[in-house]
């Protein structure tokens, strides 16, 4: 009642008008009714008012994703958990959107805004496929998707991603997110828990790992994320992007990794 109040006042009051200036012809001239509904729509935007004065909307997000760059191509790894602020709505999220055979998709932020940009990506490269009678590179991928979220900039959306592939420069790592932003790199990681997944990271990699320690150490530095930060848990789910195409290698639950990884730094 009180949000439907607030939208409804006018200047001065909620019912400013009402009882003045009775007798005037018109019932929405300026007789008894005027200013009386006077509608005041919100300011647009991701922290718009609402309810009492000072109240905002304040979207809270939580994941930990993180994609890496070597010699054999790109690991990607995330977890599975989504969370409503301190609620975990969900322990099973694929957080890894396959784009096409040789291009994938990370999620951070909210849910809907990254599935639902990285679906029509999967689209727009599928066109120029079938336009120009070859795979999109992973730099025109990725700068699709910068130009499409750029012109939304400052209303609302929620978006941190990877862009992860292999073309015919060899692997590729992209980094987009919903300002427009778009940074190319040998290493992210994006979410709530990626300053712990950094932390591993920077201590360990090295361009030219081979395939086994790549997996262990996206593996570790996702399970070491989960134990840090609330936000992120569930599944560590791990792939790998050859010259041949991507390849699902594992989905390990956390408390395994626990189980396998507690003596490393996390007592």
């Amino acid at each position: 009642a009180m949000a439907l109040a607030d939208v409804l006042r006018s200047g001065s009051g909620v019912w400013a008008g009402a009882g003045a200036g009775a007798g005037t012809p018109g019932l929405w001239g300026r007789g008894a009714w005027a200013g009386a509904l006077s509608l005041q729509l919100p300011p647009a935007g991701p922290q718009a008012d609402v309810g009492e004065p000072g109240t905002r909307i304040e979207l809270l997000h939580g994941t930990t994703t993180l994609g890496l760059k070597f010699t054999h191509g790109v690991v990607v790894a995330v977890d599975s958990r989504a969370t409503a602020g301190s609620y975990i709505a969900s322990q099973t999220v694929r957080k890894v959107i396959e784009i096409n055979p040789y291009l994938l998709g990370t999620m951070a932020g909210g849910a809907a805004d990254c599935s639902f940009w990285q679906r029509l990506l999967a689209r727009q490269c599928r066109v120029y496929q079938l336009r120009n009678k070859q795979r999109i590179s992973v730099a025109a991928a990725s700068k699709l998707l910068a130009n499409m979220v750029y012109q939304y900039k400052g209303m609302g959306l929620s978006m941190g991603t990877m862009i992860c592939g292999w073309d015919k420069k060899g692997p590729g790592l992209y980094y987009v997110d919903n300002e427009g932003n778009r940074v190319s790199g040998d290493v992210f990681s994006v979410g709530s828990g990626s300053v712990y997944a950094y932390g591993v990271l920077d201590r360990v990699y090295k361009p030219d790992l081979e395939p086994a320690a790549a997996y262990d150490l996206a593996r570790r530095a996702i399970y070491h994320a989960t134990y840090r930060d609330a936000f992120s848990g569930g599944t560590v789910t791990l792939y790998h992007v050859r010259e041949s195409g991507w390849e699902r290698i594992s989905a390990d639950d956390v408390s395994d990794l626990h189980v396998k990884f507690q003596g490393e730094g996390c007592e």
